[in-house]
């Protein structure tokens, strides 16, 4: 279960990160607060959310054909700086009671930018770290360390926002930046397996939408990711509206919500590890589960009820990104991996800006009940609809069975496995593919 632990530059990946993913936790708790503290607005919350995942929607394409050309240890020594220095920015801001609210807006957006390389490049050094045969332990450990972070981040939040001020959440993100940084300074570049890089060229970002529009596998399990990120992953409006609004309690229940999503979550992310394969119906199943617990939570008329329906909803949250993630990256060509990875993330976080402000909106206008529901059945419609049309191309791929001229027929093909599980030509072995992790997202 714990394979890719064994290797000392992922301990340290994966130590630094646990240090780092907390304190990310606290800061969304803590920025979430703080805006809906200074305006009273859901709406604003689902702004910034937006202006958070906004460069990664616009910019992610041009992020992951960086990351394709450079090293991806050292850019991430850089991208992990700058998101400290974003961090600590708002602190300062924040602890000298000067903060607005167009301040919080300025890092979120900072903070997104940052986030346009970051995201692949941490993504496309796993496997750098680990090697192909420990891929989708490491993906699912990720997983895991980020779920923990879940559980720790909101419930230390609630207590430094209410024992301290919100400033000091943003000053412990800043600082918890210093774990990474250290890690991927200690670790021993001889024993990673860096992969080819890709020549500077003309075309190369059509070269990657190419790459993905002739692979219907991976079109398909994009499809599903972004119908969820966009319609079903605006956690930060739902959440702190039905806190404030509906149940009428404060921030401790808000950090309550989602410390037990985030619980169901690393239950997931587990169950996840113990796993060696994904498949289409997995995917697809845990797509529908998680928007039809969304629309239940959204009728829930108890506030015990609803906090415990988050459990659920973590795990299938969860079982969707590993399964997913783990899918497009084994089956990816390492020269292009960064280009889909940041494509991959682009649809799975970049959705938001689409998403939240609408969800926010109808949250606003017609109630938080409202806008859950909307989001969770936006989702199931979605993921049937694309459910069928892979089985449709699916059908149309395989065609008509064929005879041969004894009348034999060439045996079916198999179904319910996620084409990407195959490895392409020239990805194999330990040839060091460059790709990913869940991480910060």
């Amino acid at each position: 279960m714990h394979a890719a632990l064994r290797v000392r530059n992922y301990r340290l990946f994966f130590l630094g990160q646990a240090v780092s993913n907390t304190g990310t936790w606290v800061q969304r708790i803590a920025q979430d607060w703080l805006v809906l503290g200074l305006t009273g607005s859901a709406t604003a919350v689902g702004v910034t959310t937006a202006l958070q995942f906004l460069p990664m929607l616009l910019l992610g394409l041009y992020g992951g054909l960086l990351v394709d050309r450079l090293p991806k240890r050292p850019t991430l020594l850089v991208t992990q700086s700058a998101m400290a220095l974003s961090a600590l920015f708002l602190a300062v801001l924040t602890l000298t009671d000067l903060v607005q609210v167009w301040h919080v807006y300025l890092a979120a957006l900072a903070m997104g930018l940052a986030t346009v390389v970051d995201v692949p490049a941490r993504q496309s050094f796993v496997p750098e770290l680990v090697g192909r045969d420990d891929l989708h332990n490491a993906v699912s450990l990720n997983s895991a360390n980020f779920q923990a972070a879940r559980l720790a981040g909101p419930a230390l939040a609630g207590l430094l926002i209410t024992g301290t001020g919100t400033g000091w959440a943003f000053l412990l993100n800043g600082l918890s930046f210093l774990a990474p940084l250290a890690g991927l300074l200690l670790m021993r570049g001889r024993e990673l397996h860096v992969g080819a890089r890709a020549p500077r060229a003309k075309g190369q970002l059509r070269e990657g939408l190419r790459y993905v529009a002739e692979r219907p596998d991976l079109l398909g399990t994009l499809a599903l990711v972004g119908c969820v990120g966009t319609f079903g992953l605006n956690f930060p409006v739902f959440l702190s509206a039905f806190a404030a609004d509906v149940f009428a309690t404060g921030v401790g229940h808000y950090s309550l919500f989602n410390t037990l999503m985030a619980g169901g979550a690393l239950a997931g992310a587990l169950t996840a590890a113990r796993r060696g394969t994904a498949r289409t119906r997995t995917l697809i199943a845990a797509v529908v589960a998680f928007g039809l617990l969304e629309a239940a939570a959204a009728i829930a008329p108890h506030l015990w009820l609803f906090a415990a329906l988050m459990v659920p909803i973590g795990v299938f949250a969860t079982t969707v990104n590993v399964t997913a993630n783990t899918s497009i990256q084994m089956s990816t060509d390492p020269e292009v991996r960064g280009r889909v990875m940041a494509l991959y993330t682009m649809v799975l976080l970049g959705g938001a800006p689409v998403g939240a402000p609408i969800v926010g909106w109808l949250t606003d206008t017609y109630g938080a009940r409202v806008g859950l529901a909307a989001g969770g059945t936006a989702v199931v419609v979605s993921a049937l609809f694309i459910a069928a049309l892979l089985a449709r191309a699916r059908r149309s791929l395989a065609g008509p069975r064929r005879s041969d001229d004894h009348g034999e027929s060439d045996p079916p093909r198999p179904r319910g496995r996620v084409a990407p599980l195959r490895l392409p030509a020239g990805a194999g072995g330990d040839a060091g593919p460059d790709g990913g992790g869940a991480g910060r997202t």
